[in-house]
């Protein structure tokens, strides 16, 4: 008796991936060579805060005040933090099962707590979305990977990748994820602040005063 069996298809292998160039490898030399250093004049970080279990951030306005405010949305809840002062200000540690994660609804929301309750904060982090990469006056965030999976955020003053000046002049290593997982990265849309999440902690810096933009009007 004769037995037909099948013939497999031969195991295609995956192209090789490609080198980098002369001009690639340069640039990862340059990255990986850039130490972590503080931000530049006039940022300042002014708060460095653990959330286990984070999933994502989000920017709002205070509205009496107009200065930012950052939400953070973690398996433990939700909590918004004063991007001027770096104060917890509003703590919701049971939000509303529809309403725990960004990813029930469209925009990736989340309802906002303490002086922005009954808004909408769109989130950033996990379930997608994203931050500011840049200000209107000039200011570049970039999140760069040169040794996977240890994420880096530069901050730039001009305008970003190549970066042809020295590090420490005209950009700046602000934050090396080497122990977490990197979870979003960016500015307000007022340009004041930046923060940096991962699966953590957040980090936020400003370069706004405690003087509300209806102080500095009336001075």
């Amino acid at each position: 008796m004769t037995r037909w069996t099948k013939k497999e298809d031969p195991v295609e292998r995956p192209d090789p991936a490609p080198e980098l160039s002369a001009y690639q490898q340069a640039m990862r030399t340059r990255l990986l060579a850039a130490p972590v250093t503080p931000a530049p004049e006039p940022w300042r970080r002014i708060a460095y805060a653990p959330v286990g279990g984070l999933l994502g951030i989000g920017f709002a306005s205070h509205p009496d005040t107009g200065q930012d405010l950052v939400m953070v949305v973690s398996h433990d809840g939700h909590g918004l933090f004063d991007a001027v002062t770096g104060e917890k200000i509003a703590r919701d540690r049971d939000p509303d099962p529809e309403d725990a994660t960004p990813d029930a609804v469209a925009d990736l929301s989340c309802t906002g707590l303490g002086p922005v309750a009954g808004s909408r904060v769109r989130i950033a982090g996990l379930f997608g979305g994203g931050l500011h990469t840049t200000t209107a006056d000039g200011w570049t965030l970039e999140v760069v990977v040169p040794a996977w999976p240890h994420e880096r955020v530069l901050l730039s003053g001009d305008g970003g990748l190549p970066h042809s000046g020295p590090h420490g002049e005209r950009w700046w290593h602000i934050f090396h994820s080497d122990y977490s997982e990197l979870r979003a990265a960016g500015f307000s849309a007022s340009g004041q602040t930046i923060a940096v999440a991962t699966s953590s902690d957040v980090s936020l810096w400003t370069r706004a005063t405690d003087r509300s933009p209806a102080d500095s009007a009336e001075a």
